[in-house]
């Protein structure tokens, strides 16, 4: 048998088989390595008031969730809904991170879709992204009041996912466990 003839047929097949092996995954599940650590602190401007300054010492000492989104984020209109069903419901305060996002754009798309956060700070340039390790839009992180990333939504938030994971773990915070 001529090896140069397999070589490239086994090398063919391990990378099928690398690659077929990540199929099966679920991307929502990619791990962070940033949870159990301080959440990165910020002071960015304010989307509807640039002058402002939204500032992660805002929000020392209680649970609130950052959301990751942009006008531009197809996924993030998916779960706008549930991020007003969210704020409706007082359970944290929510803390948008425009991403990358042109400002008229970013007014727009509240104005014709609402406004579900308390704060919405621009990180125009992506580096406050850069350093929560966003990988895409929408991701959310919720942080404890502690300033510790507790967990990382990756992915439109659903109701499903603030039943099944978001309230039980907010819930455990405020009895005092991670």
């Amino acid at each position: 048998m001529n090896w140069r003839m397999l070589f490239p047929l086994g090398v063919f097949l391990v990378l099928a088989a690398v690659l077929a092996s990540g199929l099966g995954k679920d991307p929502r599940k990619v791990p962070s390595p940033l949870i159990g650590k301080p959440a990165p602190q910020f002071d960015l401007p304010a989307l509807k008031v640039p002058e402002r300054r939204v500032t992660s010492l805002a929000y020392a000492g209680k649970p609130y969730l950052v959301n990751v989104w942009g006008s531009w984020c197809v996924a993030c209109r998916e779960e706008h809904e549930t991020l007003m069903n969210l704020s409706r419901s007082g359970l944290l305060p929510i803390v948008g991170l425009n991403w990358k996002d042109a400002r008229d754009d970013a007014l727009r798309w509240l104005e014709l879709f609402g406004d579900p956060y308390n704060d919405i700070a621009v990180d125009a340039d992506g580096r406050m992204a850069i350093d929560f390790g966003v990988y895409g839009a929408p991701e959310s992180f919720l942080i404890d009041g502690t300033g510790t990333i507790r967990h990382k939504f990756i992915g439109p938030i659903t109701p499903k996912l603030v039943e099944d994971e978001l309230k039980p773990r907010l819930a455990a915070m405020t009895r005092g466990k991670p």
